[in-house]
């Protein structure tokens, strides 16, 4: 092991080049003085008071730059969710979405069903936390499991971060039970995706503010990290720091603040995943085994009262980002489009975000596209006039795009051909 001093916001760090994986990216950095680092002083501005306005009934008209899909007709296929987080299609088109005060629903040949699924674990709500990812299993036609993200109580108004997994049987989930317990709280979303080898990620994030944002750099912590795992939950034996008892062992990446999706890239094979900076500095990441992703030392962004996190965005030995946001849109979920119905879209990504630049109101879904280098060559902004936070964006199997809306009267969108 080689060692370096160096500064990173203000103060002298050790980083520590370790060479426990043939994949891994230095530094992995630890401690770090809180006091030190400018993400872990500076509290959340006060907020505007301005929600946003009721859906209308649709469905809306919204046009796109490009040519072959000008004209957009947005449908409302469901009301009435409350902060719906996640969406996930069952064989034939019937849709599972989580609602996050822990509520899993069905909506079944296009009805919403009044009467939330049966078997979610009970679910500790308050402030950011719930019920958040649903996926299912890859071979869900032979297996039927069904995986949630969400937060257990755990002790007075705290929650730590789970993974349960269960059947999908007649409308409902049976022999549900937790298969990863992470021993953290205080944190707030988290994804679940699945690489092509079968192994099952997820993300756990970290607080977005105060001291405790050190915590991303913590290896003894799965606040601010991404974590693998086998399909049962256990740890597989090739993780990059399994055999290393400075980490816990699940870790596949760390350095990360809040991350809001895991999408396997099907024409690459890797997995992307979204991540919300503070005011500025949200991401998308390519995730690499053993990665270190920089925060709270690095980030495009600036804390909330103003200060950049960082003079310089870039540190030896972090990985960065393929995509940045400065401002932040509070960028939340993310496909790749695949399907037949819009062929000029596809390999572009959709991300939402839930308001751009600390702006009530200005919630949007943005399409990326990329060249053959997957190197980004245009944004678009769309939605952005219907004035609803945008929690999530799936690719649904009819090739259309489906959208949450992450508002207290919530509600599940289709984006489709106009004509």
């Amino acid at each position: 092991m080689r060692h370096a001093l160096i500064r990173a916001a203000g103060a002298a760090v050790v980083l520590c080049f370790a060479n426990v994986s043939a994949h891994a990216q230095p530094p992995q950095v630890w401690p770090l003085d809180p006091a030190k680092v400018p993400g872990a002083i500076t509290g959340i501005p006060p907020g505007t008071g301005w929600p946003s306005p009721p859906l209308g009934l649709g469905p809306f008209l919204v046009e796109s730059v490009r040519p072959e899909h000008r004209n957009l007709r947005v449908a409302v296929v469901a009301r009435g969710l409350e902060q719906p987080w996640s969406i996930a299609f069952l064989p034939g088109g019937d849709m599972l979405v989580t609602e996050r005060p822990g509520r899993l629903r069905l909506i079944k040949n296009g009805v919403f069903q009044q009467e939330p699924v049966k078997g979610v674990p009970t679910v500790r709500t308050g402030g950011l936390q719930g019920l958040m990812d649903v996926v299912l299993h890859p071979k869900f036609a032979e297996n039927h499991f069904v995986y949630l993200s969400y937060h257990r109580p755990a002790g007075e108004n705290m929650g730590e971060t789970m993974l349960a997994r269960g059947r999908w049987e007649n409308d409902q989930l049976v022999d549900v039970r937790d298969i990863f317990t992470s021993g953290t709280t205080n944190t707030e979303g988290s994804r679940i995706g699945f690489a092509r080898d079968g192994m099952l990620h997820m993300t756990i994030s970290a607080p977005g503010v105060g001291p405790d944002v050190v915590r991303s750099q913590d290896p003894m912590d799965y606040a601010g990290k991404t974590i693998r795992l086998r399909d049962d939950g256990t740890i597989p034996s090739d993780n990059p720091f399994v055999n290393d008892t400075r980490y816990l062992p699940a870790i596949w990446t760390l350095g990360h603040r809040n991350g809001h999706s895991m999408v396997l890239n099907p024409w690459t094979g890797e997995l992307w995943a979204t991540e919300q900076g503070p005011n500025g500095g949200d991401e998308i990441n390519i995730l690499q085994k053993g990665g270190n992703y920089g925060w709270p030392l690095v980030s495009y962004g600036r804390v909330y009262n103003g200060p950049r996190v960082s003079a310089n965005p870039i540190l030896e030995g972090t990985v960065q980002p393929i995509v940045f946001w400065v401002p932040s849109i509070a960028v939340t979920g993310m496909t790749f489009y695949q399907g037949d119905v819009f062929t000029g879209w596809r390999r572009n990504a959709f991300v939402g975000g839930l308001r751009e630049g600390e702006v009530p109101r200005t919630g949007q879904l943005q399409r990326i596209e990329f060249n053959d280098r997957w190197e980004e060559i245009r944004r678009e902004t769309l939605l952005r006039e219907l004035n609803q936070r945008i929690r999530d964006v799936r690719e649904g199997p009819d090739g259309l795009l489906y959208v949450l809306t992450a508002e207290v009267e919530g509600a599940v969108l289709r984006i489709e051909p106009a004509n």
